[in-house]
């Protein structure tokens, strides 16, 4: 197992900024547990660097712990012992008793805070950046957990901050094909599946999945007990971020159960379609929900064929199996939850994970040129006669498809798969005409003989375990 995993795109991203010879102002945000601090410890363990993490409590009580913080930083028992009533002044001291002119970074950790607790204090920072910090040999770093505050007061156009970041990166959870790096080498495929299925790519949740023993009992441990960490994790992510909670926690579970179209949803919540835009905006924004059509729609976002996910996949099974059962739970009935589980887990919770893992090494084989043309849109295809295609990849520069089918059985996937997939595609009127058809099959279970025979000796079947 590796010490700190994936995050190599935006630990280059850092270096060049840290490498700029101006100043740097760096927006770092994205949802919580999902690794920033530990992305910025990284960053800054080998450099000079200053590193403050906002509370919740009040603007002086900050102002008073960075002071403090510089005089350490210094070792500074002028500046430790001075009365600064203004932030820009704290700034100025240490900037002008710095012992060295070397580069230097300063992170302000969970930076909306302040401005939550201070409407004023993004403008204050925008008049600290603009007569100081940027005439200076130093890289600032504003990081923030909270998507909709880090937005409206660093990037938003009319923020204070706007237009004086010179980057800003928006943490996601790792992907699938860094997520084995979490766990001891020789853990299988499948169990890295099911794993990922639970806790997704978020690395607080996945460490507490790295202890010995079997998932079914870990799940009932860091789960299914409600003095548990993960137990009531939804509620306290959604709570800093939307004030209507349960109008949130009641439209995710109708999703969870199936619901994805608007229309759907909707009856399952006794509600209007149109009253319900607003939250599946909001959630959206927040990377929770994702909408999706199929890959063939030209114009996306107006497309009437949108379906909404649970993007995250530990929400995703929390809301399926949790949530609906907190009574029995919270009761100390914690093997009804359990039992559902056992009962559906695969079927409704990892086949669908798969899929997604799927769609994600299909863009992996497209990077290492094991597809027969370059690709450049990957997703899921279905029609209104309820025709689905797992995965679906298309180069409209060649006129070409690559449709997919992602298996997630215990034993392994035959001719009839590839047969039926073959059908399948018939029903797709992207350039039904002219276009060159290619299938992939994923499977966990392997192949039969029969099927790697035919794939030897036809040039458009690719399997892919």
């Amino acid at each position: 197992m590796k010490s700190f995993v994936d995050r190599e795109r935006e630990m280059a991203t850092l270096a060049q900024e840290y490498e700029r010879e101006a100043a740097a102002l760096v927006i770092l945000y994205g949802r919580r547990r999902v690794g920033k601090t530990a992305l910025i410890r990284e960053f800054i363990k080998d450099k000079p660097a200053l590193y403050f993490l906002v509370t919740e409590e009040s603007a002086a009580v900050n102002r008073a712990s960075f002071q403090a913080l510089g005089a350490d930083f210094l070792s500074d028992d002028l500046l430790r012992n001075a009365t600064m009533a203004r932030w820009e002044d704290i700034f100025a001291w240490i900037l002008r008793h710095r012992p060295s002119r070397e580069r230097f970074v300063l992170v302000i950790d969970e930076f909306q805070y302040l401005g939550k607790a201070n409407a004023a204090f993004p403008s204050v920072f925008q008049k600290i950046w603009d007569t100081m910090l940027q005439h200076e040999n130093i890289m600032v770093i504003l990081c923030g957990s909270l998507v909709s505050l880090m937005v409206s007061q660093t990037l938003a156009y009319d923020s204070p901050l706007y237009g004086r970041r010179t980057a800003q990166m928006k943490l996601a959870p790792v992907n699938f094909g860094c997520y084995g790096d979490f766990f001891p080498e020789g853990t299988s495929p499948r169990a890295l599946v099911e794993l990922y299925s639970v806790t997704g790519g978020v690395p607080r949740y996945i460490r507490e999945f790295q202890a010995r023993g079997a998932l079914p009992a870990l799940i009932r441990e860091r789960v299914l007990n409600p003095n548990a960490f993960l137990f009531d994790e939804p509620r306290f992510l959604l709570q800093r971020e939307v004030e209507d909670i349960g109008s949130y926690f009641a439209l995710l579970r109708a999703i969870a159960a199936g619901n994805h179209r608007l229309s759907d949803i909707a009856s399952a919540l006794g509600q209007k379609q149109t009253s319900l835009p607003r939250y599946l905006n909001v959630l959206v924004a927040l990377d929770i929900l994702e909408r999706e059509v199929p890959v063939t729609e030209m114009h996306p976002e107006k497309s009437k064929r949108g379906l909404y996910f649970i993007k995250d996949n530990f929400l995703s099974f929390w809301f399926k199996f949790v949530w609906p059962n907190i009574s029995y739970i919270e009761s100390g009935h914690p093997e009804v939850a359990a039992q559902k589980i056992r009962d559906n887990f695969i079927d409704n919770q990892v086949a669908f994970v798969y899929e997604k893992c799927c769609r994600e090494a299909m863009w992996q084989l497209g990077a290492g040129g094991e597809l027969p043309f370059p690709i450049s849109r990957v997703g899921r295809w279905w029609d209104n006669k309820g025709t689905e295609i797992d995965v679906v990849a298309l180069s409209p520069e060649v006129n070409g498809l690559i449709a997919g089918e992602c298996k997630f059985w215990k034993g392994p996937v035959g001719l009839n798969v590839l047969n039926d997939l073959q059908e399948k595609v018939k029903a797709i009127d992207w350039n039904r005409e002219t276009r060159k058809v290619y299938y992939v099959l994923f499977s966990i279970g392997g192949f039969t003989p029969e099927l790697q025979e035919a794939a030897k000796t036809r040039h458009d079947v690719i399997l892919a375990e």
